[in-house]
């Protein structure tokens, strides 16, 4: 009966129309009794347009317009865009535990990573799960045990620069790849050519691309899924993703059927205890391999964003360096144990988090409950995003936002500054698990860089510090930077011989 009445055009018709009414019927009557915060107007009839590209930059220019926190719309989804310092506190850390979950992801969540991917798993208990896997390893405590292995592959990092300074993004990719493989499976690769260095860049570079605000209409527009093939590339994305993590998750659990004398990694942890976690084998090597792609990606733009800061300006560097000689001295490198000694080397790497941030636009989070904020309501199942960007721009706490300056970090007395942050890892409880590993990596390679070389931009080439690469995770476009050594006489030879033995 049904069928029959739908198949007359008119019946179908009337039926799409009604459903349409009441559908808006039942947005309307749901909407909060406080209005939503102010934004720009819609620009058609799906709501707000813009570039996905560097979208942060455009939130920012909002930002300055309608205030701290404004409202965008796509389709019938709500984002709430938080853009200045007091209201991320207010908003993303203390309602925290309403902004656990994610929106709907159906390109990068669902397709790409096959809703295993820890960053973009809604909440719930396969989140849960995840997370509790990845805290064990990724605790602050946790870095320390690690510390032998990042010192080690910092040492090859300078003396891959000693050998050519002018691949040092790419030897910041190796260096990163390296710490991260050895964590997730006991193995460092020996050069940036690596077949798995060059296979996990692929798909962070795919899965960059992917999250970026807006750059996959079907999130917006779910019904896109249905079109045949219009989801083709994310699901030859995510056969290519998922087929390289179990074969290096694979290779861990060859070498302990062999009984082999295997380092210690967050995949064989993985394996011992994927009964006890309920991870299934799509999941367990999925969050291995996540583990190795994130950290990566991250870790290698900033170090490179610091090279850039040092060239670019070279009186925060010049204090840096006057720090270093001053306490480490020139016979031999700083190492971990000497961060708590070197302030001014801490802040200029929480500066360089600042200045030039890795995930400049964060990751939307989902409102699982209304959320008043002054006279405004954030509508329960909006979208809310913290752009970074602009948080880190907030004029009343970061002066003079566009240049670089370590020293807004730093007390009257030299200590670093415990009230402010600039959230580079993200909010409240979706803030990345691998902050700490992130953080030593940055602290250890900025300061061994800058104590063991001169770093000067080359007159001829200037550097554009806002030519960034368009995916989520940004990287700096391939900038050139004139390395000098700096430990006597002896030039390259006397760094290559001051790190003969570090770390090993």
């Amino acid at each position: 009966m049904i069928i029959e009445l739908l198949s007359d055009p008119r019946n179908l018709a009337l039926v799409v129309v009604c459903s349409v009414f009441f559908l808006f019927l039942r947005i309307w009557m749901s909407r909060p009794r406080l209005p939503l915060p102010p934004g720009p107007p819609s620009d058609s009839l799906f709501g707000n347009t813009f570039e996905a590209a560097f979208a942060y930059r455009r939130f920012e220019l909002w930002t300055q317009q309608y205030g701290p926190v404004f409202t965008l719309r796509q389709g019938l989804n709500y984002i709430i865009v938080i853009g200045r310092l007091q209201a991320a506190m207010d908003i993303m850390e203390k309602e925290g535990a309403f902004l656990v979950d994610r929106p709907l992801s159906i390109a990068a969540g669902q397709t790409l990573s096959g809703g295993m991917r820890v960053l973009l798993t809604p909440a719930g208990e396969r989140f849960k799960k995840l997370r509790r896997a990845l805290h064990a390893h990724l605790q602050p405590k946790s870095v320390a045990s690690y510390s032998p292995v990042l010192m080690r592959t910092a040492r090859q990092h300078m003396l891959d620069i000693c050998d050519n300074p002018v691949r040092h993004q790419d030897h910041a990719k190796r260096y990163a790849a390296a710490v991260v493989m050895a964590l997730a499976y006991g193995k460092i690769p020996t050069s940036y050519e690596d077949p798995d260095v060059q296979a996990v860049n692929r798909c962070l570079t795919r899965l960059g691309y992917a999250m970026r605000p807006g750059a996959w209409k079907v999130d917006t527009f779910p019904f896109l899924r249905f079109i045949p093939g219009y989801l083709k590339e994310l699901q030859d994305g995510h056969a290519e993703e998922l087929g390289l993590f179990k074969d290096q998750l694979q290779g861990v659990r060859d070498q302990m059927a062999r009984n082999e004398a295997i380092p210690s990694s967050f995949g064989k942890y993985l394996i011992e205890k994927q009964s006890e976690l309920g991870l299934d084998d799509n999941e367990t090597a999925y969050l291995a391999g996540s583990m190795f792609g994130a950290g990566s990606d991250t870790t290698a733009s900033a170090i490179s964003v610091a090279v850039m800061a040092a060239a670019c300006y070279p009186e925060a560097k010049r204090k840096v360096q006057e720090e270093l000689d001053q306490v480490i001295g020139k016979d031999r490198p700083p190492m971990f144990m000497d961060q708590e000694s070197l302030p001014q080397t801490m802040a200029f790497v929480h500066e360089s988090f600042r200045w030039r941030p890795v995930t400049s636009g964060g990751f939307p989070h989902k409102a699982t409950k209304d959320i008043i904020w002054g006279q405004y309501c954030i509508p329960k199942g909006s979208a809310v995003i913290g752009n970074v960007w602009s948080v880190g721009r907030d004029p009343q706490y970061f002066p003079d936002p566009e240049t670089f300056n370590p020293q807004r970090w730093l007390t009257p007395e030299g200590k670093i500054r415990e009230d402010i942050k600039s959230y580079p890892f993200g909010f409240g409880r979706r803030v990345c698990p691998g902050q700490h590993m992130a953080t030593a990596s940055a602290f250890i390679n900025t300061a061994l860089q800058l104590w063991a070389f001169d770093i000067a931009e080359d007159p001829k080439d200037k550097i554009d510090t806002l030519a960034f690469t368009e995916s989520a995770n940004a990287h700096p476009m391939p900038f050139k930077v004139i390395f000098t050594p700096r430990l006597g006489d002896g030039g390259w030879d006397a760094v290559r011989d001051a790190f003969e033995s570090y770390g090993m």
